[in-house]
């Protein structure tokens, strides 16, 4: 990534510390928006990347920046895991998947903690499978972030990450960045009074090395059997590995 990409573009502040601001102020909105802007696909998007560990049958699960926790609770339906701990760094977030978890009194299968996804607060060699979706274009240090997810990991166990990319062929590229550059901004501060975080949107995607430059730095941290899996003519991205 040639250069740092911030929600709010305040030198005084980490990236950590922006996105943690920018989503305890869209917390509220994020569910409907998400839903709202992606027209439904996101969800799509989800069931194919949860499906990529179904042949794994992993009972315990970590979803790193679980927001408030949609990933996660299609995870617990289509996969049935003893349980998911899902981490994330805004209080806001968490407080909304806290009030689904016992909404759906699933507080004994389900669990949110507070914390750094590039510092996780867990020993080494402990998970069957490690989740993330839309959240690593949000490490301020990706290298870091993924070495750490290598970490706790348990040897033969997988991770599965879920992102934006870049489509490259015509016109989806050209209506991706229509979309993504004009209609999301406008949509986003109508909604969420938060308009920098959804300009924020298409700039971290912008920025954020897709495709193989991403399979390289899970290689160089460590994951073996890499694999990616363009979704939608490249909007969207599932990238696999194994420890």
């Amino acid at each position: 990534m040639s250069k740092t990409i911030t929600p709010y573009h305040d030198q005084q502040a980490t990236k950590k510390e922006q996105v943690a601001d920018m989503f305890n102020n869209i917390s509220k909105t994020y569910d409907f928006l998400n839903h709202f802007l992606s027209l439904g696909i996101d969800i799509i998007w989800r069931k194919k990347a949860i499906n990529e560990l179904k042949k794994d049958k992993p009972k315990l699960i970590l979803d790193v920046a679980t927001g408030t926790g949609d990933f996660a609770f299609e995870a617990l339906k289509a996969l049935n895991p003893q349980k998911i701990i899902g981490v994330d760094i805004s209080r806001g977030m968490l407080d909304i998947a806290e009030q689904k978890i016992q909404k759906r009194n699933l507080a004994d299968r389900f669990e949110v903690k507070l914390g750094d996804s590039e510092k996780l607060p867990f020993d080494a060699d402990g998970f069957d499978a490690v989740t993330v979706a839309y959240g690593v274009r949000n490490f301020e240090n990706l290298e870091n972030g993924l070495a750490d997810i290598q970490r706790v990991l348990k040897p033969g166990g997988k991770a599965v990450v879920l992102e934006f990319s870049k489509p490259k062929v015509f016109p989806v590229k050209q209506l991706y960045s229509f979309y993504f550059n004009y209609i999301t901004p406008g949509i986003g501060k109508l909604f969420s009074k938060d308009a920098r975080a959804y300009s924020y949107l298409p700039e971290s995607v912008a920025a954020f090395p897709d495709g193989k430059n991403f399979i390289a730095l899970m290689d160089k941290v460590g994951f073996k059997n890499t694999k990616h899996r363009p979704l939608a003519f490249g909007i969207c991205s599932i990238y696999t590995g194994i420890k």
